[in-house]
């Protein structure tokens, strides 16, 4: 074939049908990646947000880039659009149309305004156009991507990573400043004060700047190209999270003087709550022992102690206004007793839940000598049988009479023990409790 200038020697059917092929698998894959960033979280974040910068410039350049990214695609489309259809015009193409494909292949066919590709930097500015060859354009195509992507990521890791760390070291920084000054911590009283309020103010600052020009706080790995390698820069954060845990160590300095009241009085306040939390399962008890035992007297269960739950609320009074000299004699009487209302709400269960321990106890006994019986070979024995059956109705009966209950136990228990003493023992339905050999 002759040379068709400066595309280099005419394309034959095959070539092009594989060029073609190769054109149209990359226009897929650009098309995937631009849709991409045109959805990514970090583009639209930067598209609303009020940027400004460092931010700001390389948005503008990046959202030229973006544009011009698509005009790139669209002419790359229109292109393999056109190459398609003259390679559609005949099944056999003619040398007219492998001329004309050729140059639409490896040619220069797209020509981009030169205004346009400036604004974007693109090279060679002050031309009036720019002539590209399809895998040129691909080429810019994946420059302007990888620029634009790398923008997008940064921005969208500062975002994800930077705000809600601030957030909670604000949070902490509240609940120490509360602290704080619940122990005369002020700013212009005492340096732990100052510094609160200096690491409240860079905290503040620090979160508008990272909201407003996020690429201002990431580190770009070295030696990587690959978009968006790198990471958010925390040097500022990381330097008042220290600063804030100096301050707490000053404030817990400061607590421990008064530390020993508050510890006693939460510990008082803690037997207290046991106590109640005791005398409410008593109480709960106390209905399930009237609901499922008959003949029994249930003793009645009180309730908390108001009295001391108000010394209680007294103590921690004196201790918000300082008054160490009347918290301590209230505390030393307050923790004796807190512990005697402990104690005194654990007998009270013990006395309602005795009955159901009864009847537990019951329970276990009769089993256990119904498998005694089992063992020896005994279990289908009548009288054996009718007396099981009886005390287990009453045991498992609501509610159960548990002195008729613990007779009738008796009564099956003694049952047993004359039927052991008198029956023969069935070889091979077991051995008698001392285990004694058959020849003994």
């Amino acid at each position: 074939m002759a040379d068709a200038d400066p595309t280099g020697p005419v394309m034959d059917r095959d070539e092009v049908d594989r060029a073609l092929a190769r054109l149209g698998a990359e226009h897929e894959a650009i098309e995937t990646s631009l849709l991409a960033l045109q959805d990514h979280a970090g583009r639209r974040l930067l598209e609303g947000a009020r940027l400004t910068g460092v931010t700001a410039e390389r948005w503008t350049a990046t959202e030229a880039s973006i544009t011009l990214l698509w005009t790139y695609f669209d002419a790359y489309t229109d292109t393999l659009r056109t190459a398609r259809s003259v390679r559609a015009r005949r099944r056999w193409s003619s040398r007219e149309d492998l001329v004309e494909l050729t140059e639409l292949l490896r040619g220069e066919p797209v020509t981009l305004a030169g205004g346009a590709a400036a604004a974007a930097g693109a090279p060679a500015p002050g031309r009036l156009g720019e002539r590209y060859s399809l895998a040129a354009l691909v080429d810019r195509m994946n420059e302007l991507y990888a620029t634009s992507l790398d923008v997008v990521v940064a921005a969208d890791a500062v975002w994800s990573a930077l705000p809600a760390r601030i957030d909670l070291l604000a949070a902490e920084l509240r609940r120490t400043g509360r602290l704080a000054h619940s122990v005369g911590v002020r700013p212009g009283e005492h340096p732990a004060g100052d510094d609160l309020e200096r690491i409240t103010r860079t905290l503040t600052k620090l979160r508008e700047q990272v909201v407003s020009d996020p690429l201002a706080y990431w580190k770009p790995a070295e030696g990587s190209s690959a978009p968006g390698g790198g990471r958010p820069d925390t040097t500022v954060y990381d330097r008042e999270a220290r600063a804030l845990e100096d301050v707490r160590r000053e404030i817990e300095a400061v607590l421990t003087v008064r530390q020993d009241a508050e510890k006693r009085i939460v510990r008082v306040r803690d037997v207290l709550s046991r106590a109640d939390r005791t005398l409410a399962e008593a109480r709960t008890a106390r209905g399930e022992v009237l609901a499922k035992i008959a003949a029994t007297e249930v003793p009645v269960v009180s309730g908390p102690s108001t009295a001391l739950q108000e010394r209680l609320s007294t103590a921690a009074e004196y201790r918000r206004h300082a008054q160490w000299h009347r918290l301590s004699p209230l505390l030393e009487s307050l923790e004796q007793q807190a512990e005697d209302e402990l104690m005194r709400a654990r007998e009270s269960l013990t006395a309602v839940t005795a009955p159901l321990a009864v009847r537990a106890e019951l329970r276990g006994r009769l089993d256990a000598y119904k498998a005694k019986v089992a063992r020896h070979g005994l279990a289908e024995d009548p009288v054996l049988v009718e007396r099981y059956e009886r005390a287990r109705r009453m045991l498992w009966s609501a509610p159960c009479d548990l002195r008729a209950a613990d007779q009738a136990v008796l009564r099956y228990q003694q049952a047993v023990l004359e039927v052991l003493g008198t029956a023969p023992r069935v070889p091979g339905q077991g051995v008698p409790d001392d285990r004694r050999g058959p020849g003994e």
